[in-house]
């Protein structure tokens, strides 16, 4: 089996805006993974795989079972797994790597690939402004926060958590799905930032809902879209990185 693909995938929000929505769009993922299992050395899913998930000491979110289950057959089958932490689903203790076998990542990662330098993340919060978000996603990261929420009951955090992600889902996709200009998009401009510290061939985000493969001083950002909308993925063929519309 000749495995020397790459592929890049963001933005599954498994669970809005009802189930058997959500159920469709986790069988169409299912679907591709099953496409791409028999070629794939790595597979990076770069964050919000699910709209929300936090990890009870001994309580999972219940659902999802099907996109679970086939990422333990392909992280089974010597596929490279690498999960990212979005801001919907960052609350994630351990449980994916020790059922899974995949390597979590809490933030950006800087990786060689076949001979070039990749730099990979969600993209929640980075670059400049955004600063009520950025005040929100260091409570999400706080750990006595998190130990606060833990206290909840399961059936009453669960409940509590999935009504205010339903509630704030729509109006965030489709604003986060505009684009705001190379000068004013803060992914962009935080890629030109860490260009001049390191070099760097492709960013890979997620985040936005934004699907775009565009030039930046040598290099190329790469925003990955979504399955909420889209259905886009990114591939690297060991020379270059393609977006596709599954």
């Amino acid at each position: 089996m000749n495995r020397t693909f790459t592929y890049f995938a963001s933005d599954f929000h498994l669970g809005v805006p009802d189930i058997m929505t959500s159920l469709e769009r986790e069988k169409r993922i299912v679907g591709w993974l099953d496409k791409i299992k028999h070629n794939a050395h790595a597979i990076y899913l770069v964050g919000d795989l699910f709209d929300f998930w936090f990890e009870y000491k001994y309580v999972v979110p219940k659902g999802h079972i099907r996109l679970l289950g086939k990422l333990a057959e392909l992280a089974d089958s010597g596929i490279e797994l690498h999960i990212f932490h979005g801001n919907h689903d960052l609350w994630q203790f351990g449980y994916l790597e020790k059922e899974l076998g995949c390597k979590v990542h809490h933030s950006p990662l800087l990786v060689n690939i076949s001979g070039k330098r990749f730099y990979i993340a969600h993209g929640d919060g980075l670059g400049p402004g955004q600063r009520w978000f950025k005040f929100v996603l260091s409570v999400y990261r706080n750990s006595f926060f998190q130990r606060l929420f833990a206290f909840f009951h399961p059936s009453i955090g669960m409940r509590l958590a999935n009504w205010f992600s339903h509630r704030s889902k729509m109006k965030p996709t489709i604003e986060n799905g505009q684009y705001l200009g190379d000068e004013k998009e803060y992914l962009f401009l935080h890629a030109a930032d860490v260009l001049r510290k390191d070099p760097v061939d492709y960013f890979i985000f997620g985040h936005r809902h934004l699907s775009f493969n565009r030039p930046l001083n040598g290099a190329r950002v790469v925003n990955l879209g979504d399955w909420f909308t889209k259905n886009t993925y990114a591939v690297f063929d060991g020379e270059n990185v393609k977006l596709i519309t599954e």
